[in-house]
């Protein structure tokens, strides 16, 4: 599909990749991977040609088309609706609707043969490109991505940048290109999102490359991970776990070859500084100097030592009870949050609170951290002190401080040598200390907040998404320091491999109440799973045969002969339901080659119409046989 032969690329006065190769195959989906700096956006752009090469070659096939999600797109507007926006992926089927339009208008006064032929060869491109349906397509897939109903009409240019870039992704996905190229797409989604993106990419037809910090992510995506180091290209079979795993054996490998060839030439220069004045031996001395000088060298492997050395000191030991809300309510206008709600984090809870954007995470973050007014009673615990890290606490830094001026304006406290020890443990080595805070990359701002948090003592944390802009190894930092935390935190966060590490209980927002699983993430994942489906499970049949009363809990499920007869009837109807839907597209489709119909604008606009609501409503229908027909084979 794509060859890259011995290429090599600078940028910035330096080599990024120096004699490297990469050879992208078919149906491919790969994880591309590697330090800030390393270059994997700046090889996303060569692909793409729009930063050529000047050295090595770059070889394509000629009908290849590539699509690229990046962070340019996040500025993109349009005053147009989003569907609008997505739908400029079908650039041939609107094409092709506009002619007909227009042909309709003319064949009402001109009948000509040439004209009624091209409208048939038009109508017959239309259809069978599934024009028809491109816009509940695009619906599908902006509804996936988190967007609402009534969300599809709105213009884009309402939208923040991140939701403007979900639009970008539907569009990119609509347009299926052979090579799709994502440059960190989970950015900006939330996790039920993040959720449907894996589910769509893991089966897509083409070839996806994904850079991306979610390790979760490419665990579940990918099948081979490509990582950029030492200006070289490595491969590596599997997911992001067995590339770890891989990539420590051949470091292992590489470090023993290294080592061993050290050795052979510390012998050869022992022996030429040991005979070079010997006449006897010059010829044998310039055999040996002429093969060290031929000798292809094995590199060092450069170890990621950094590891974290922070004490997150808690001042006092807070009461069993750390924050209790009794019968709390919050609404924003007619858009409610929680109602009657009782919320209670005892010490030594560590919460992960997840969902979808929109849900109110964030809102009841700040009830608990008492920056948010709300009905009801809020009761907090015996000697807390609480810290607050929000999603905005990279904009209360002062850009003209450097690092180290930040840190010490907040804890006065501090000496010099504390603060330059808390800074070397989030990696902020020697000088990086004085650098300005408006230098900083968005990571390296949320490592100085985070830092600052540090210092003040707390045996209680209130986070909204600590690991917005942190990459793979600030994250795992993160974990570290955590984990190494004595007191209880609450945290909102979409990145599932963060959870997973630190949390002992996971909360979520459904029903205007909070909800509890007690346990961990990896624990809360197949339950939750599971739960849904009995959840789905229970509305269809009580849908289905109002006279069987079904309560959400398991144990008060119908017997299950009962409910596989329902599941039986069920599908029994919709295999009616299906049959007849088909007949009545077929129907339309012959209806539509008619002369009587192709020459009529309006009739032929309803049939269209018509025929798209059908095809809409097959799909829907073919999902709840498939759900219920899977429901019957989990009970027989």
């Amino acid at each position: 599909m794509i060859s890259l032969s011995n290429f090599s690329f600078e940028f910035g006065g330096r080599y990024l990749y120096k004699d490297a190769d990469w050879h992208i195959k078919p149906k491919e989906r790969i994880g591309l991977v590697g330090k800030n700096g390393t270059g994997k956006s700046t090889l996303l752009r060569v692909i793409t040609g729009e930063y050529p090469l000047r050295e090595g070659d770059i070889s394509k096939l000629k009908s290849l088309t590539i699509g690229f999600l990046n962070q340019d797109l996040l500025s993109f507007s349009s005053d147009e609706p989003i569907v609008n926006v997505a739908m400029q992926a079908f650039e041939r089927q609107l094409f092709l609707e506009a002619e007909i339009e227009k042909l309709l208008k003319i064949v009402e006064t001109d009948y000509s043969e040439d004209n009624l032929h091209k409208l048939g060869e038009m109508q017959e491109e239309f259809l069978h490109s599934d024009g028809y349906d491109i816009r509940y397509k695009t619906e599908e897939i902006l509804e996936g991505l988190g967007f609402s109903t009534v969300d599809l009409s709105r213009p884009l240019s309402e939208f923040s940048g991140g939701w403007r870039m979900r639009v970008m992704l539907a569009k990119m996905l609509l347009m299926k290109p052979q090579l799709l190229l994502l440059d960190e797409p989970t950015n900006h989604l939330d996790l039920p999102s993040i959720e449907w993106l894996e589910t769509y990419l893991t089966s897509y037809e083409g070839t996806v490359i994904i850079v991306s910090h979610d390790r979760y992510f490419l665990n579940r995506m990918v099948t081979k991970i490509v990582e950029i180091a030492n200006q070289k290209v490595y491969q590596y079979t599997g997911n992001f776990e067995e590339y770890l795993l891989q990539k420590e054996e051949r470091d292992d490998l590489q470090t023993r070859q290294y080592e061993n060839q050290q050795d052979y030439i510390r012998q050869q220069e022992r022996f030429i500084n040991r005979f070079k004045a010997k006449a006897s031996k010059s010829t044998l001395v310039q055999s040996r100097v002429k093969m060290l000088d031929k000798l292809d060298l094995v590199e060092a492997v450069v170890q990621d030592n950094s590891k974290i050395n922070i004490r997150f000191n808690i001042l006092k030991e807070p009461g069993k009870v750390i924050c209790e809300l009794k019968n709390v309510s919050k609404a924003y206008g007619p858009i409610e949050i929680l109602k009657n709600a009782n919320i209670l984090l005892d010490r030594g809870d560590r919460i992960a609170l997840i969902g979808a954007n929109g849900k109110g995470k964030s809102t009841v973050l700040r009830m608990i951290a008492g920056a948010e007014t709300h009905s009801g009673e809020r009761v907090m615990g015996y000697n807390l002190v609480q810290s607050f890290y929000a999603q905005h606490q990279l904009e209360s830094l002062n850009l003209d401080n450097d690092i180290i001026q930040e840190l010490a304006s907040f804890a006065t406290n501090k000496t010099e040598g504390d603060l330059r020890g808390l800074l070397g443990g989030f990696l902020f080595q020697g000088d990086d200390v004085f650098k300005k805070i408006k230098v900083l990359s968005g990571g390296e701002k949320a490592r100085v907040s985070l830092a600052k948090m540090v210092t003040t003592g707390a045996n209680f944390l209130v986070l909204d998404e600590p690991t917005n802009h942190l990459d793979m190894q600030s994250i795992d930092i993160l974990i570290d320091v955590f984990n190494d935390y004595a007191g209880s935190f609450i945290v909102v966060s979409h990145d599932r491999h963060f959870v997973s590490q630190i949390a002992n209980k996971i909360w979520w927002i459904e029903d205007n109440q909070i909800k509890e699983y007690p346990g961990t993430y990896a624990e809360f994942e197949p339950w939750n799973l599971q739960r849904l489906k009995t959840k789905a499970a229970t509305k269809t049949v009580v849908k289905e045969s109002p006279t069987v009363h079904v309560k959400p809990k398991a144990e008060n499920l119908p017997h299950r002969d009962t409910l596989i007869k329902v599941l039986k009837k069920q599908i029994d109807g919709l295999d009616i339901e299906i049959a007849a839907i088909k007949k009545q597209i077929d129907n339309n489709e012959a209806e539509m080659t008619k002369e009587s119909v192709y020459t009529n604008a309006m009739e032929l606009k309803t049939i269209s119409q018509t025929l798209g609501k059908l095809k809409h409503e097959l799909v829907e229908k073919e999902q709840e046989y498939e759900t219920a027909f899977e429901e019957l084979m989990g009970l027989e």
